[in-house]
């Protein structure tokens, strides 16, 4: 039985081999296909470790998914701004590679945008795949009027409006500083 529930502080290590496992074989030599050289930390692992000491993180917002009492998926919510208005940026998601395709990145992914939606936040930005993230409600970001504030992140930037969505919000979206530190 998968349970999905917020992140506590003994989960830190946990929630690192998580993204660990989970990104470490796109950092191959030759790619995923190559499976060599694996890296010891992706970039993903200091990111998370970043956010939790930025301003822009949020505690609510950092969830975990638990599977026979482990640790094996997560995701998390950070504070992001388009102009003066803040929004949230979603990422990293990640899912242990033995459970992947499997239900839980869509279990955290429901809960965390539920969470948010029940915050009353207005929006939610992410950059990820074209083809997983618009099951989720994401759709590319210029329909909107909105734009990452790299432009090398363009064709990637979705963003999922939520109940609380205003078109009043355009323009550029920005990140937590931790994002432009990779």
């Amino acid at each position: 039985m998968l349970l999905i529930r917020r992140e506590r502080a003994v989960d830190a290590d946990a929630v690192a081999a998580v993204h660990r496992s989970a990104f470490a074989p796109h950092y191959a030599a030759g790619g995923p296909a190559a499976g060599t050289a694996l890296v010891e930390a992706p970039p993903e692992v200091a990111l998370l470790a970043r956010l939790r000491t930025d301003p822009g993180w949020i505690p609510t917002l950092s969830m975990v998914a638990i599977e026979r009492e482990a640790v094996v998926g997560h995701v998390c919510v950070t504070r992001a701004t388009v102009g003066p208005f803040p929004v949230l940026a979603l990422g990293p998601l990640g899912v242990r590679p033995d459970l992947q395709s499997r239900g839980v990145g869509s279990a955290l992914m429901h809960a965390v945008l539920g969470a948010a939606d029940a915050l009353d936040e207005p929006l939610v930005g992410l950059l990820g795949s074209l083809d997983y993230y618009p099951r989720f409600g994401f759709q590319p970001a210029e329909r909107l009027g909105l734009a990452p504030d790299r432009p090398e992140w363009a064709s990637h930037f979705q963003i999922r409006p939520l109940s609380a969505y205003d078109s009043q919000i355009v323009g550029e979206f920005h990140y937590a500083e931790p994002f432009y530190e990779l």
